[in-house]
């Protein structure tokens, strides 16, 4: 399993370098289509609902993956600027707001419409992160120290948790995180913070309470994630990613970190 791991790590490494550094900048958009495409996917299989069938999961994957493509690649640039607007203030009022209560409480979806809803604001504003980020200069590497927050994190919880783990964080939901792994992926948030500080320029935006805030936002979307495939009675979201399980398993910190992050950069440089 190790080895199957460490190979589909590699090739998704080969392939994010190709594209953020390699091919033309329409690439970038595609292949965050259809990741969004996948994950949205995997999203339909977590409830039940008429949406469950194989041929429909997959005609409106594609539907979904293919109106994102065409509002990056061929729709009018305020049209974007708009849509990345308006699903960033969605995402980041759901993160913050909707989905604390919603672990608290551990509700059930299981109205179809409203399952949908939600996968449309779990998926679309991470995307528009995505592809707004990439842009931003020095590209990639504003997006790249960003996405890099939950894996720093998951990290420095795997190490902590291990060693001194004793105390759980959400037993009901995800058994294996504990506090004492909280407590080491905040340090590592810590020092992350300080070597951005160092470097300074637009990296600075990435502060020690941004950075903080961000770790919470990255426990979230795990935990939420753990949730719905608890509830779905699943492991994993799909077997996509061989020794990974699915794509929403590897990027359900990346949903919840990736819009609250590039809002705050837009408050705070204007871009």
């Amino acid at each position: 399993m190790l080895i199957t791991r460490i190979k589909t790590a590699a090739v998704l490494l080969a392939l994010v370098t190709l594209v953020l550094f390699v091919l033309p900048a329409w690439s970038w958009i595609l292949f965050c289509s259809v990741l969004a495409a996948l994950g949205f996917w995997e999203w339909l299989r977590l409830t039940p609902n008429p949406y469950t069938s194989v041929p429909a999961r997959i005609i409106l994957a594609l539907i979904f993956g293919n109106l994102l493509a065409a509002a990056a690649l061929a729709a009018p640039v305020v049209w974007m600027g708009w849509l990345t607007g308006l699903s960033l203030l969605i995402g980041t009022a759901f993160w913050l707001l909707i989905v604390p209560l919603w672990l608290v409480k551990r509700w059930v979806l299981r109205i179809p419409a409203l399952h949908f809803l939600v996968g449309f604001v779990l998926i679309v504003p991470a995307w528009c992160a995505l592809v707004s980020m990439k842009s931003i200069p020095p590209e990639p590497w504003l997006l790249l120290a960003t996405m890099a927050v939950p894996w720093i994190a998951d990290i420095g919880a795997y190490f902590s948790g291990k060693k001194f783990g004793k105390r759980k964080l959400a037993p009901a939901i995800s058994p294996g995180k504990t506090w004492e792994g909280v407590a080491g992926a905040a340090i590592c948030m810590l020092i992350y913070a300080l070597v951005l500080n160092q470097i300074g320029g637009i990296f600075a935006v990435l502060s020690i309470p941004v950075l903080l805030l961000l770790l919470v936002l990255s426990i979230a979307g795990d935990l939420f994630e753990s949730l719905m495939k608890r509830q779905a009675g699943i492991k994993d979201s799909s077997q996509l990613l061989p020794g990974h399980g699915g794509v929403l398993d590897r990027i359900d910190s990346q949903l919840s970190v990736l819009p609250v992050a590039l809002l705050m950069i837009i408050l705070s440089v204007g871009h």
